[in-house]
Parts: structure tokens; sequence; C-alpha cells
């Protein structure tokens, strides 16, 4: 089993690339002002094709990697949701391992303008953040390394790794129409790749007074269900048995009172071991929502990736408060766990019971990443270097990424967005949140911490 990371790096950032003939450079220079153009564009994704769409924002980032001479591509299967793949890097010099893929989502969820202190489409700065949608979901790993990219390039720092950037549509939807168009239509641009870094990952929460850096390296499966339960219509002053609402109102209530059992996934383990020396206790199923909550805010995420989950979120029936109808429907955010798939759609058909049926919204796998090798390391070092009494760890992301595209054409994937954060941010609660924001010196640390990675990787 893989152990949580602490090393004793030395601290500082040396901005000057090892290849021949760099120039000095800095990876954040301009981290600040792409991650606010790129907020300004509205990329807002209603999944069902009203919103904007992603290609102004992805001809915008096809221009900033043209200005420096990185040539990309536009892929759009369904009008306006366009996705880029761009290569770059690689020396040629007897280096044969095969690239990098870098992705990042340029779609963001909508948001209500009225709920909010500034106005979320603004990327306006103020108390040392920048505001607005996609702030942290995630157009400031965009703009970390679109920052980092231009800044290498302008200085002749080509990484020795070949890289593959890929900024993607349609993540905030499942990806149906972004990674998994690229994965499926244009694999090619793509299936060299053995490793992937994306979101949500390398963000700091703190734990005893430890800056603990979470690195993405499993994630739920996803189960978006409709439930449909059918009767006998009738009058509804009548009696009947056969009421499709009541069928349907009954396993909705078991679902969601449902208590499902901790299980522990080796990612899991390797971080609740860590949390455990910290807290002086050895790390169990049984004290493991404990040992959660020591994350604080971040425990609203963490405490979802111990078990498996079943929301009910959507309920549908009837015309006329007098009519029994024929049908009822429900929507259920199911997300389930690497290994536990098994147990997770036998409980789930017993809750719901003979009278209804499930159908799938969208479905697909969980993943679980191997926390050891040379990456992993690197990304050790590239954060210790500069946060060097942290700790770093693994996790398991309770949510849906467009890692689950990428690996299904066997590449090892993590999430690996790097963010010195302050002790009382609550930074869980700003993904898809009001205010949504992120610290300037946040975005400038991961710049940092990304483009020593990117050096070394």
């Amino acid at each position: 089993m893989a152990d949580a990371r602490t090393d004793d790096t030395g601290t500082g950032t040396d901005h000057t690339s090892t290849g021949t003939g760099a120039a000095s450079y800095d990876p954040a220079a301009e981290v600040v002002e792409i991650c606010r153009d790129l907020i300004r564009m509205d990329t807002s994704n209603h999944g069902d094709h009203s919103g904007p769409g992603e290609r102004a924002a992805a001809e915008h980032v096809a221009a900033l990697l043209d200005e420096v001479g990185i040539s990309s591509q536009l892929i759009e299967e369904t009008p306006g949701r366009t996705s880029l793949v761009a290569r770059w890097g690689g020396t040629g010099a007897g280096d044969d391992r095969p690239p990098l893929l870098v992705h990042g989502h340029l779609d963001v969820v909508p948001a209500q303008a009225a709920d909010w202190q500034v106005d979320p489409f603004s990327g306006e700065v103020a108390d040392g953040y920048v505001w607005g949608r996609g702030a942290v979901d995630m157009k400031d790993f965009d703009a970390m390394l679109l920052s980092v990219v231009r800044a290498r390039a302008r200085a002749g720092a080509v990484p020795e790794r070949p890289l593959v950037l890929c900024f993607t549509a349609d993540e905030e939807a499942g990806g149906h129409h972004g990674a998994e168009v690229v994965v499926r239509d244009h694999r090619e641009l793509i299936e060299d790749c053995t490793e992937a870094i994306g979101e949500v990952g390398g963000f700091s929460a703190t734990v005893r007074g430890r800056r603990v850096y979470l690195v993405e390296a499993a994630e739920k499966g996803m189960a978006w269900m409709r439930l449909t339960s059918r009767g006998r219509a009738g009058h509804g002053s009548m009696v009947n048995a056969e009421n499709a609402v009541t069928d349907l109102a009954a396993a909705v209530a078991r679902i969601g009172a449902h208590e499902w059992p901790v299980r522990l996934t080796p990612t899991m383990e390797v971080l609740l071991a860590a949390v455990g020396e910290l807290a002086g206790t050895p790390a169990t199923p049984e004290n493991a929502q404990a040992l959660v909550e020591e994350f604080g805010g971040a425990a609203r995420m963490l405490g979802a990736v111990i078990k498996n989950t079943t929301n009910p979120t959507m309920l549908g029936a009837g015309y006329k408060v007098n009519v029994i109808p024929t049908e009822a429907t429900a929507h259920v955010d199911g997300r389930f766990l690497p290994g536990y798939e098994d147990e997770f759609f036998d409980t789930l058909r017993e809750l719901c019971g003979p009278r209804v049926d499930i159908d799938f919204v969208s479905h697909q796998q969980p993943w679980e990443t191997p926390y050891d090798g040379a990456l992993v390391d690197t990304m050790t070092r590239s954060l210790l270097a500069e946060d060097p009494d942290a700790i770093v760890a693994p996790y398991l992301m309770s949510g849906g990424t467009d890692a689950k595209h990428f690996t299904r054409l066997g590449m090892r994937t993590y999430g690996f967005a790097p963010l010195r954060l302050p002790d009382d941010l609550d930074f869980t609660a700003l993904f898809h949140g009001v205010d949504e924001r992120v610290p300037v010196d946040a975005l400038e640390f991961g710049a940092r911490v990304l483009d020593r990675f990117l050096g070394e990787a």
C-alpha cells in the first residue's frame, strides 16, 4: 500500500528552465488575468444545449496557444460544444516516454446573479480573491496551465516529456459532448498518453495545524437514474391499491433514508491512515467518520467517499388533484465506490421493490489508480518544494470528472490542480456554490507548482 508523502525538499522555486538556452520566466505572470478572462466568458452548461456553449472559450484558448507557436485542433460534434486538443513539448533527445495528458474543462454550471455578491461572470478581483463562476471549477486550473505553457514557450523552456493539452466541453453534464467525443471519435489524438492529470486535486486542507494536499487518485461511479412506477389510473375519491404515486413515494423514502455501510477503498485507507497518525489513532472503518470530520468543511465531500450514496433529487406525477395517474417518476443521484458496484445495485433494487423500474440517465464506472510511481513522486516533490512542512496524500473524489472517459484508454489518471488555501476557507462549498472564488495567491502558487511538475514529469 502506498503512503502519504512528506519530504524535506527545500523551499523556493527556480523559474529558470533547465533546457538549453532557455531564458528566465515567471510561470504565474498571466494566471490571474487569464482566469478573469475565462470567467468573463459565460460557458454555462444547462444540460440541454440551451446555454451559450464553449465555442468562444475554446477559440480564446486556441488564440492564446497560437500566440506562442502552439497549434491546436478544435473538435465540435454538437454545434457550440467545442473541445480543443494541442500537442507540445518533447525534446526528442532520446526521451521516448509517452505523452502526458493534461486536461481541463471549459464549461461551468449556471449561476443566479441575484444570489451573488458580485456578477458571477465579472471575474472581479476583490479581497485577495478572483470571483466568478468557474473560479474553482475549473477555469482556475485552465488559467494555471495556460500561464505556465505560455511562459515556458516564450522562454524556450520546452518540457522534455511531450504534453497533450486538452480543454473539453460538457464536463458538467457528464462529458458526453466533450471528453466522450474526443475518446470515441478522435482517439488518435490522445491514445498514446499513458498518464493524465486534471481536476480535482492538489488543493490543501488543514488538519490539526498541518496542511494536507489531497491528490485525486480515485473517483466514485455515477448512476443518474430515473425511477418509474406504473399503476392503475382512477378517480381520486376511490380506493386504489395500485397507486403509482404511493409505490414511487415509498421507494424514494426508503432510498433517501437508507444508511449505507462504511467501505474503505485503498485510496481512502492511505488518506485516513495519514490523518490517524496526526490524531494519534489507527484508522478503522469504525472511526472513519470521526477522522473525516478532522477535515472541517472538506468533510462534506470526504464523508461521501467512505460509503455509497443515493440522493433523490426530482419527482413528477399527475395532472389533476382528483385523478390518480398511471405513472409516477423520480430521479436519483447515485454514486458508488470502486469495487462495490454489485452491492450498490443489488441494494438499490431491493429498496425500489418489484413495482418500480430503474433506467439510467447517465451511468459511468468508477476508477481507482494506484498511488505510486514516478508521476506521484513528481507531484509530491512539486508541492513540497513550495510548502515543505505539508503532507501529500491521495483521496477519492465524490463527484465525476472527465477522468472517467480517459481511464477507458488505460491511462493512470490523477486530479492535480494545486492550490494552497487559507485554513478558514470552506473550499468544497464553493464548487457549484454561490460566491465561487479562488485566492489570488493560491492561483500563483498553483502555477509555480504546475510549472515545476511539468518540467520534471
